[in-house]
């Protein structure tokens, strides 16, 4: 389910990246382009996926090329979008990324050599899972970078013995020295509660990327590949000059969040989308677009939460909503204008009212959008003709369809081009 700057989309990634990043440059001194900083994923606290760079205009889009001076060699799978800092140690521009090997490199983004790295504990052999698509298991989820205080949070899955013993650590590292911020790793096994749960590291997988939002970093769990054990949907949140207070929230079981793109906000309130709950026959917080109080609170009022009337259908067949980050998009003369948009596993894309999602109800509108299951992570963006929304479709498709500013607002497809492979298409 599962690139870095310079104005692109992310889009059609499933999940799985192996090996480095390819850097690639446009021409000019980097240090005149101004900042663009790449602080999380998909670039922006809302998930849009729109980089903009004075530098990357259309004549120079058509002359990029890879920059053979950039060799970024990292050791272990890396399965996270690196990130970008403009105004690193000594004024260099900096790109970070992590491995499933639980390394963390801020490399030079000029040459690609290494300002400072850290191994921040044993990743977990996959075999020491009951089952699992990841080997070893170490940092998944895309890192946020808070520029405020100069850290860089990231989840790392980690074993002091070889993998009997499991632990989901939340870190908090200084972004220009890699050293490692007082009171920090959070350790979830020891502090993570909801009621009467008590977080348990082994059945819950980590791939969503994390977020700041309101002084707190929050990172979200679901389970591994193959559902196995009993897992719970989970969000976290950790105030950051005060990382003694975990606030946390759970569905009643399964339900994970599993989605790359994580937390979504419109600034203000964390919004994720959860998965199937398969077994249960009362609404637990599965199959959902869940908005949390900036504590990671949750009211269980009808206007904070959205799931399908045919929930139990869906989780009953393995069609999640949560394979798909819910994506926050204003529409300019549409009513209501303020819109979450859902796509699911069953090849739905559900508009929602982000001012009141509605509860189990029908959305504001839905169609069929691909013949195959969407997961992924979708971006957005608007010129003078609407705005847009963007996503892989019927597996090797890429799709834009405008959202129409009428009452209710309405879907109409724009353009459809395929694509090879799963890469991340420029869009200009």
């Amino acid at each position: 389910m599962r690139e870095n700057p310079r104005v692109r989309f992310q889009i059609c990634k499933r999940g799985v990246v192996f090996l480095f990043l390819i850097f690639v440059v446009v021409g000019g001194n980097p240090a005149s382009w101004g900042a663009v900083n790449v602080t999380q994923y998909h670039n922006h606290e809302n998930r849009d996926g729109l980089y903009v760079d004075p530098a990357f205009t259309r004549a120079a889009a058509s002359a990029r090329k890879r920059d053979t001076n950039f060799l970024g060699t990292v050791s272990g799978n890396v399965y996270a979008q690196p990130l970008y800092i403009e105004d690193g140690p000594g004024g260099k521009a900096m790109v970070l990324t992590v491995t499933e090997s639980n390394n963390v490199y801020s490399l030079d983004a000029a040459n690609g050599s290494v300002i400072w790295q850290q191994h921040v504990g044993q990743p977990v052999p996959k075999a020491k899972f009951p089952c699992g698509n990841i080997d070893p298991m170490g940092i998944t989820g895309t890192p946020v970078v808070d520029l405020l205080s100069r850290t860089i949070f990231f989840d790392a899955m980690t074993t002091p013995d070889g993998g009997t013993t499991k632990r989901h650590l939340i870190f908090a590292l200084n972004v220009d020295t890699g050293t490692t911020n007082a009171g920090w790793p959070v350790d979830l096994n020891a502090t993570v509660r909801f009621g009467t749960n008590a977080f348990n590291s082994t059945p819950q997988g980590q791939r969503s990327a994390l977020a700041v939002l309101g002084g707190y970093v929050y990172s979200t769990y679901a389970g591994h590949a193959g559902d196995c054990s009993t897992y719970f949907g989970w969000i976290v949140g950790i105030p950051i000059n005060d990382p003694t207070t975990v606030q946390a929230w759970a569905t009643t079981r399964f339900g994970g969040s599993w989605s790359v793109g994580g937390i979504a906000s419109d600034g203000v309130e964390p919004i994720i989308a959860t998965g199937n709950s398969p077994g249960v026959s009362t609404w637990g917080g599965g199959e959902a677009i869940i908005r949390f109080a900036p504590d990671a609170i949750f009211s269980g009022q009808t206007n904070d939460f959205w799931t399908p009337t045919n929930w139990m259908a869906l989780d009953g067949v393995d069609l999640d909503l949560g394979g798909s980050g819910a994506l926050i998009v204003d529409v300019p003369g549409a009513t209501p204008s303020k819109l979450v948009l859902a796509l699911g596993k069953d090849g739905n894309a559900y508009l929602l009212n982000r001012t009141n999602l509605g509860g189990i109800s029908a959305p504001l509108y839905q169609r069929t959008v691909s013949g195959s299951a969407i997961i992924q992570a979708a971006v957005t963006y608007r010129t003078s003709q609407g705005t847009y929304v963007v996503f892989c479709a019927n597996t090797t498709q890429l799709a834009a369809y405008r959202i129409t500013p009428t009452s209710p607002p309405t879907m109409v497809s724009a353009w459809t081009v395929s694509q090879g492979g799963r890469g991340s298409p420029f869009v200009t």
